[in-house]
């Protein structure tokens, strides 16, 4: 494969996205199995 400046950025665009999506999918996963603190007052 040829090496070039533009297939390094190509590289590093796709590393950074899965890097970006990831951490968003974590950040939901992590989110999502929280304990839902009870808001509603009994009156």
């Amino acid at each position: 494969m040829f090496i070039d400046t533009v297939v390094l950025a190509g590289i590093g665009t796709v590393a950074l996205m899965v890097a970006f999506f990831g951490g968003v999918g974590l950040f939901i996963w992590k989110d999502s199995h929280k304990k839902a603190k009870v808001t509603a007052k009994a009156e």
